[in-house]
Order: structure tokens, then sequence, then C-alpha cells
């Protein structure tokens, strides 16, 4: 695939007119959260965007409460205590009011440039849902933990192998869903067992799939990433108990 500058992306996004709510969930991501709250309301297809802090303990909180009043569209909730990704989207997947839908975590890591990607395949009506790949032929992004790359294939292997999908990336944060198809799923797993969920319920549900490569730009350690080795193991058992529920 081509790669598009940031014009061509500006662009892009500037010929859709306001049709998508963003959730985004929060956990502890006070570096951040402002930066990316104004990419995410920079961009023309966005209607209104759904917040969910999930029991930051670093003051995200007070930034988001400041940020909301900058925008109308921006919508706040909030978790008294942290219980995972798939918790705050379960919160904030039932406010949304625009007909598309798209995930947006809080950090850097994904652009909001992109989300003409996302959306392209749904509003040509060819796809219900539109996954985002940080591999095969992606656009740029950084270089950091090879093994993290590899146990990433080896679960998206093992949950193609259940759902009988070909996705190239079973842990990408960007996804983008119809609405009225989202409803049709309801998310049952707190943490980031909820990207396996998906994939195994959008399979049951004979859903039209379509993946498309997406810029990805890593954060190490040291700058605020989570998932670790436990969240492969809790991820490879979520795709065994998605596998046996269908």
């Amino acid at each position: 695939m081509q790669w598009f500058s940031g014009d061509e992306c500006r662009r892009s996004n500037n010929d859709i007119k306001p049709c998508v709510a963003v959730v985004v969930a929060v956990d502890n991501e006070g570096r951040t959260v402002t930066r990316i709250l104004d990419l995410v309301l920079a961009q023309r297809p966005v209607q209104d965007v759904i917040v969910v802090d999930d029991g930051s303990t670093d003051g995200s909180w007070d930034i988001l409460q400041y940020a909301a009043t900058r925008d109308s569209r921006v919508a706040l909730f909030r978790h008294s205590e942290r219980r995972g990704k798939g918790a705050a989207l379960a919160t904030g997947v039932p406010k949304a009011k625009a007909p598309f839908v798209i995930f947006q975590d809080a950090d850097l890591e994904y652009d909001p440039y992109e989300y003409f990607l996302l959306l392209t395949p749904l509003l040509e009506e060819r796809a219900d849902v539109v996954f985002g790949s940080r591999f095969g032929n992606a656009g740029e992004h950084r270089t950091l933990y090879y093994w993290h790359a590899v146990g990433n294939r080896i679960l998206t292997t093992l949950s193609n192998v259940t759902t009988n999908l070909n996705l190239t990336d079973i842990a990408g944060g960007y996804k983008a869903f119809h609405r009225d198809v989202l409803a049709r799923i309801s998310i049952s797993e707190s943490g980031f067992g909820v990207e396996a969920e998906l994939a195994a319920k959008c399979s049951r549900l004979g859903l039209r799939l379509y993946e498309v490569p997406i810029s990805y730009h890593g954060r190490t350690y040291a700058e605020g990433k989570k998932t670790t080795w436990r969240t492969g193991f809790r991820m490879l058992w979520c795709i065994g108990k998605h596998a046996i529920a269908g």
C-alpha cells in the first residue's frame, strides 16, 4: 500500500463528513491525553468523543475534566478503580451516537489522521468491521521489541485457527465498527483479552471484516507501555475461551 503524507491524510479526512464516535480508554495517560484529544477532535469525521477514565491515579481525570470544557463533543465517564481496557470500552460503546465507532488508545501510538483508512470500507458499504494492522504493508512504525512482534504473530495465528479468519494483527488498537453491528457484540473481557474476544465474536456473527494497514508509533516501558508477557498469556487464555464458547 502507498504511504500517505500528512497533507494527504488531512485531505482524506476532510472529505468525510462527521459520522464517527471515538471511544477513548484512559489508563494513567496524563502525559499524552491532552494531545491525543486535540488530534482526535481535529479530525472532520469525528462527531462525538466518549472518554472513559479507567481508575487513573496520575491526575488524568483532572486533565480530562478541563479538556472536556473546551469542546462539547467530549463526554467523560470514570471507573472508580482500574478494571481494564475491555471494561472501559464496554462502558463507552453504549454512549456512542454517531453511525460508526472507532476505538482509540489514549497514548500516541496510533494516529487519528488515519481515520479515513478505517472508515473508507465502512462508508463504501463493503465492511461491517475494520481492524487496523501494524504489520504487512503498513505505514511507518517505530522499531521496538522483537519478541513482542513474535508473540503477537503467534497469538494472531492461534486466533485465526479458531475463527477461520486471516488477520495479521490480533492485538492492534485501531478497530472501527458500524454502531448497529457493534451493538450486537456484548463485551465481556475486562482487560486486553477484549481484542481476541472481538475477533471471535465478529467471526461467529459472520460479519464482513476488513483489515487495513496503519502506522504505529510504539512506546517503550519507560514511556508508559503496559503490555507484558502476562498480557500475552491472558490473550492466549481468551482465545481458547472464546473458541470453546463458539
